[in-house]
């Protein structure tokens, strides 16, 4: 990390270590923000699509339809952004048998993903959004994957630092503060600042908690994910949102150079503007999507259900799959209350009807899937303009 590159005080400032490598120490937010009339428009926009989506999660008829899905792909995608290969169907179809799923696999650490956000949300109910917090869904997150070495809901005791693969502390790109006292003096006025109500657009706000999060990069493992889900966790806490809706994953990963971008140029330059702008454009593009793809989702189901004509067990048993489109005699079983030969008929009903497919081609342990539900669920539509 070269000093030279920095050029903002207002920003943060560089330090150069007793071992002779320079940090970045990130100043206390909020930072002095210009709202130019492009900002104000955007930031209208977001607001309007945010509130749509969460009034639309509050009046749902059945709100695990579009939750459970929205929150696996959202784990999919987040966790791509840090390397691994699992897909939403490697997720789903684990769900059917997850005890067979070997430790480390890319699919556990999406798997961690979600119950880390559900543990988020629980925590909320009698928590703060808060560093204590933030230290028990990492310890979910972290648990039995790559990096579970690396203190699992503890904030790091050693230096680490961001750059190419094969990068030192003296060639990484970019260095976060020294563990101590730097980084603590960081948290606590990151916290400080999370705390505060009424002084910005919660928006606004939100931005930049997520910003200062990375910068301080407080974990030996998991920053990225965990700073995704703060978004989320922070417009749930604020009342933002009614339901974990909405994930901004899929839209950081399509904008992936774009991103780091952003966050490195408020550390070289103070440039908050462009960084509030993609957060703001982010918010507003994928709330309108969440939107248009929950319409079609429910506009599915409503067409299956036209062709059951009162079939209670084939109604039910289709609600499951559109939380998982793949199913099992046993998982139908399990879910219906209802013995095995009554799960497979069910499943025959629905198999007549063109709803489901056995996609294994074996006599035993065969699996069904719903094919036209995983592709309205691997599929999110474009957001209106």
């Amino acid at each position: 990390m070269e000093p030279t590159d920095f050029h903002s005080n207002a920003a943060g400032r560089p330090i150069k270590t007793l071992t002779g490598y320079w940090a970045f120490v990130p100043a206390p937010l909020p930072p002095p923000i210009a709202y130019d009339a492009d900002l104000v428009r955007l930031l209208s926009q977001a607001d309007a699509a945010l509130s749509e989506l969460s009034g639309l999660g509050r009046y749902l008829p059945n709100p695990d339809l579009l939750i459970a899905p929205y929150v696996k792909r959202e784990a999919v995608a987040s966790s791509r952004i840090e390397g691994t290969q699992a897909d939403l169907s490697d997720l789903l179809i684990d769900e059917l048998e997850p005890a067979q799923t070997p430790v480390g696999s890319d699919v556990i650490e999406v798997r961690n993903y979600v119950a880390a956000l559900h543990r988020g949300i629980r925590d909320l109910e009698k928590l703060p959004l808060s560093s204590r917090l933030v230290r028990d869904v990492h310890r979910v997150l972290m648990t039995d994957v790559r990096g579970q070495e690396k203190s699992p809901g503890e904030f790091r005791r050693t230096q680490n630092w961001i750059g190419a693969p094969g990068s030192t502390l003296t060639t990484a790109s970019y260095v976060p503060p020294p563990p101590d006292p730097e980084m603590h003096q960081c948290i606590d006025n990151w916290e400080r600042f999370m705390h505060e109500r009424g002084t910005l657009p919660e928006l606004i706000q939100c931005a930049l908690l997520h910003e200062h999060f990375e910068a301080i990069h407080p974990f030996l493992d998991g920053n990225g994910r965990i700073g995704r889900l703060l978004i989320t966790l922070f417009l749930i806490e604020r009342g933002r949102l009614s339901r974990p809706l909405l994930f901004l994953s899929h839209y950081i990963e399509a904008r992936r150079a774009e991103y780091y971008t952003c966050l490195q140029r408020i550390r070289t330059h103070g440039d908050w503007l462009t960084w509030l702008r993609y957060f703001l454009i982010g918010v507003r593009d994928t709330s309108r999507s969440a939107i248009a793809q929950s319409r079609s989702i429910l506009a599915l189901r409503l067409s299956y259900q036209g062709h059951l004509h009162g079939e209670l067990r084939a109604l039910a048993l289709l609600d499951t799959l559109f939380v998982n489109p793949y199913t099992t005699v046993a998982r139908a079983s399990e879910q219906l209350g209802v013995t095995a030969p009554t799960a497979r008929k069910t499943i025959a009903l629905l198999e007549s009807a063109g709803m489901l497919e056995e996609s294994t081609g074996k006599a035993w342990g065969r699996v069904w899937v719903a094919k036209p539900i995983l592709r309205e669920l691997e599929t999110a539509p474009p957001a209106s303009e």
